[in-house]
């Protein structure tokens, strides 16, 4: 008989049917150590978990369970990016007029390196009437995607947001941005019709820039000439802001080459830059939906005092920064859920594989298809056959046998007692 194989720790059924994640904690309580660590730092999400519920947690198992339930979501939103270019299913109805806005967040990482980690912020744009009787722009229904990626890859990922969001099927999309150029190659992957506008205070920015190197800092001319232009753009018209531009004088060669700068980086998102035709038509002007999603989604969890992450840890953190602060949680979490049990259920087969049907079947059909086997004959020699019909004697030792040199019984006794049988 073979040996039998050790016992191994396995998935039964009812951890998968009770949900279970972690071979210590309920359901109910590894979800709440990974919605904690999502809004906190791990250390303090151990502390609250033990000052609310009285349960002990160490602060390296609530990394370790939200950085994999991170994980597990990340996963699952690649294959439903795959599910969508596979499948091409129809878009949810969007929007009248959406906005889509996308920037980037530095996030600190180990050894002292930094990474930006790009963030889509989607709404939807209305108008209201303030209490001055003001007509005001809103963007409401906002929602967030984050990942650290090339801007092609991060285009793509975000596929699955913007399909969610109802952007291919919206009426009008305005994309309001800063002028980066794989800004504008992200607004084309989704909405190649999308009107393009240049956030209003990058292009004062510019505004102010090319006026600082014409006029310098000190005296009054450059805030009286800056106030009149950021009017006149905002407002009037952007043709003859160019032309004032143009007509700006250099003190010097640098100066000069800052103010030619300027005025390309203008003449080049000339399109991008009717601000007044934009609010009259009641789109948005400014990016400071995404600005801060950088700081609600990103920074605010990622960025604070004393941390630096490994670059494997960014996406699963910002993928549940998305889940938190998108109010998606019920939704999300069994998703994670489901995912983190199919890959044990992997990892199990893959340790212990089970006999292909083809292989159980064959071997099966073998055995009933094949004749029984007859037992081979027993052959006895004769030697065997005389031993079995000879009577069994009683063995008694050769005179030469060793035993036989010992005094011992009653020969022993004889020797010890002068020979005459006394017993000792």
């Amino acid at each position: 008989m073979g040996n039998v194989r050790s016992v191994e720790r396995a998935f039964s059924p009812l951890d998968e049917e009770l949900g279970l994640l972690s071979e210590s904690l309920t359901p109910r309580l590894a979800e709440s150590v990974v919605r904690l660590g999502t809004w906190m730092p791990f250390g303090r999400a151990a502390q609250e978990l033990e000052h609310l519920l009285g349960v002990q947690v160490s602060e390296a198992s609530v990394r370790r369970l939200s950085e994999r339930a991170g994980a597990s979501y990340v996963v699952v939103q690649e294959e439903e990016v795959e599910r969508l270019e596979r499948d091409l299913p129809a878009a949810p109805a969007g929007p009248q007029l959406q906005l889509l806005s996308v920037d980037g967040a530095m996030v600190p990482l180990l050894n002292k390196q930094w990474v930006e980690v790009k963030t889509l912020a989607v709404g939807e744009v209305g108008q209201e009437i303030n209490r001055q009787g003001e007509r005001v722009i809103r963007t409401k229904e906002l929602s967030y995607f984050s990942r650290c990626s090339e801007a092609s890859v991060f285009a793509r990922q975000a596929l699955c947001e913007t399909h969610r969001r109802g952007v291919e099927s919206a009426k009008k999309v305005c994309g309001v941005a800063d002028g980066a150029e794989w800004v504008q190659g992200f607004i084309d992957y989704h909405r190649v019709d999308a009107v393009r506008i240049l956030d209003f205070p990058h292009a004062a920015e510019h505004l102010a820039e090319a006026g600082r190197a014409s006029f310098g800092d000190q005296g009054e001319q450059f805030p009286v000439w800056l106030d009149k232009q950021r009017h006149e753009l905002r407002h009037g018209s952007s043709e003859q802001v160019l032309s004032g531009l143009s007509r700006l004088r250099a003190k010097d060669e640098a100066a000069s080459e800052v103010i030619r700068q300027q005025v390309g980086y203008f003449e080049k998102r000339r399109e991008m830059i009717r601000y007044a035709e934009f609010e009259q038509a009641g789109y948005p002007i400014g990016s400071g939906c995404v600005e801060s999603a950088n700081k609600l989604v990103v920074e605010a969890r990622l960025k604070q005092a004393g941390m630096h992450w490994a670059p494997s840890h960014v996406n699963p953190m910002v993928a549940l920064r998305n889940v938190a602060c998108n109010d998606r949680w019920e939704e999300a979490w069994p998703q994670i859920v489901a995912h983190q049990q199919q890959a044990r259920q992997a990892k199990k087969f893959q340790q212990h594989p089970l006999p292909t049907a083809a292989l159980v079947i064959s071997e099966v059909t073998a055995k009933q298809l094949s004749p029984p086997e007859s037992p081979p004959p027993v052959v006895a020699s004769v030697e065997q056959e005389n031993r079995k019909a000879a009577p069994k004697q009683k063995y008694r030792p050769p005179a030469d046998h060793p035993w036989r040199r010992f005094n011992f019984g009653k020969r022993f006794r004889q020797n010890n007692s002068g020979g005459n049988g006394a017993k000792l």
